[in-house]
């Protein structure tokens, strides 16, 4: 048992996912102990991207430790930029995590190198000279603060905190958070549900329920959307018929890990069902081939068991894989007949951005959105019908066929939310809706309240602070 203090209090501060879906960060004051819950960074509109660039609002040094839910860059990408400023705690996540978060923040920092590097060459940023967030050599400081943790066992983080890791769906590794909050009259528990996956996922587990909680920060990125349920093969094997019959090619964003690994899955068997004739399968991102292979041969422990033979998941005869620049910039001279993956999922860097810049202006071509497009990304504009998008300082008329599948998502719809959030036993005293737009954040308060008679439902905004527990 925790040695409690006479009057402890906890206090809940909300550093970013305030009624937007990126930049993940939660301060848990308790008494002189500061823990944060994820350390991602801001993307999409540009007032919370410059955010990225401004002092932390909270003095980096006294934060004592981060705990992270899983590896997307939105979670974990501000890591190298806050120890920059001064952060040394220890940093725990999943055991799946530690082994993708090397290759994601790697990959993010590189992508920042080249652009600020290509910006420079070609003179279009308003910055002399245009510099990256953080280089490679920043990520390499921050990684040895890596803890990593097991599913499903409770660990000791403090002597008034246990922390225990459940498993989210999302993408492998990815968690819910479970706090149990030992004061010297009582123990009160927070849950951070994390990003949770659908219960559907053709790979990975689903999410796993909670019994009880006092307090509970739940994410609302599908807040009031529903996901169509439908054959997943038919319908993309139907779109990408459709593409091919244009004598076009697809263009795929997709978030190098999750969203990847599910389009091969299923487009391996697409192909091996003979729905569609074979065609060629490429994927143009270094860090979701990387990502592909730690899927096939060491992820078992989130890969759902029913799938036997992992390393045999998603490879099959026509699929290619583009290590070098080289081969990215022959696929510019494929003129029908392919399917081009290519990282980032929104569109907001990488070499899916030469692929856009290339194919958007041609009618014959079809750019397929599989994931969520946060406001203000590129994706997003392309979803929202906009004429043309700026890339590497130019306007690019859109003049492709632009398609949406939102059944890739990797996200729980307001339904799977729903029913994630009417296991707990009891409803929790109070509730904090986050990582969501706020029109999805108040659809699912509105949703809480009505059908669940949940009260005390808060939609937080940025740095909004509130005392959770006061005297336990």
């Amino acid at each position: 048992m925790f040695e409690g203090k006479e009057h402890m209090q906890v206090i809940f501060k909300c550093l970013g996912a305030a009624q937007t879906v990126t930049g993940s960060k939660y301060l848990v004051d308790v008494d002189q102990f500061r823990l944060m819950v994820d350390c991602g960074i801001f993307q999409g509109l540009k007032e919370w991207r410059l955010l990225n660039w401004s002092s932390f609002p909270i003095e980096p040094t006294t934060i004592h430790a981060i705990v992270l839910t899983h590896a997307h860059i939105d979670h974990i990408g501000y890591l190298p930029r806050l120890y920059k400023q001064g952060f040394r705690g220890p940093v725990y996540c999943t055991e799946t995590t530690a082994q993708l978060i090397p290759l994601l923040l790697k990959d993010a920092a590189k992508l920042q190198e080249e652009e600020a590097a290509y910006a420079a060459g070609k003179g279009y940023s308003k910055h002399s000279p245009p510099l990256p967030l953080y280089t490679v050599k920043d990520v390499e400081q921050v990684l040895p603060l890596l803890v990593p943790l097991p599913m499903e066992k409770p660990f000791v983080l403090h002597p008034a905190i246990e922390l225990t890791y459940y498993y989210a769906g999302h993408i492998a590794g990815a968690a819910s958070i479970l706090l149990n909050i030992k004061g010297r009259r009582q123990t009160k528990q927070v849950v951070f549900s994390g990003d949770l996956g659908s219960s559907c996922d053709p790979l990975l587990k689903p999410p796993t329920p909670i019994p009880a909680t006092d307090c509970l920060i739940v994410e609302s990125t599908y807040g009031g959307r529903f996901i169509p349920t439908v054959e997943v093969k038919q319908v993309l094997a139907q779109e990408i018929q459709q593409a091919f019959d244009q004598e076009g090619c697809v263009v795929i964003p997709a978030f190098a890990v999750g969203r990847t690994q599910t389009l091969l899955y299923y487009l391996k068997q697409i192909i091996a069902e003979k729905k569609l004739t074979p065609f060629p399968v490429y994927v143009d991102s270094p860090m979701a081939i990387q990502a592909t292979e730690l899927y096939a041969k060491y992820l078992a422990k989130d890969i759902h068991s029913k799938h036997r033979d992992q390393e045999e998941l998603f490879h099959f005869p026509s699929l290619h894989f583009c290590q070098e620049i080289a081969q990215s910039k022959q696929l510019n001279e494929i003129d029908s007949g392919a399917v081009i993956i290519s990282a980032s999922g929104m569109a907001t860097g990488g070499r899916v951005l030469h692929h856009l810049y290339h194919r958007l202006r041609r009618a014959q071509d079809t750019v397929l959105l599989v994931g969520y497009q946060a406001e203000g990304t590129r994706g997003r504009r392309l979803l929202d019908g906009e004429p043309e998008l700026k890339i590497f300082g130019e306007y690019v008329p859109v003049k492709c066929r632009v398609r949406q599948l939102p059944i890739f998502s990797a996200h729980a719809d307001h339904a799977g939310l729903m029913q994630w959030l009417e296991r707990f036993q009891s409803p929790p005293a109070m509730t904090f809706i986050t990582h969501g737009e706020k029109q999805a954040c108040f659809a699912l308060k509105q949703a809480l309240a009505h059908q669940l008679d949940w009260h005390n439902i808060v939609v937080p905004q940025y740095l909004e602070s509130f005392i959770l527990f006061e005297g336990i």
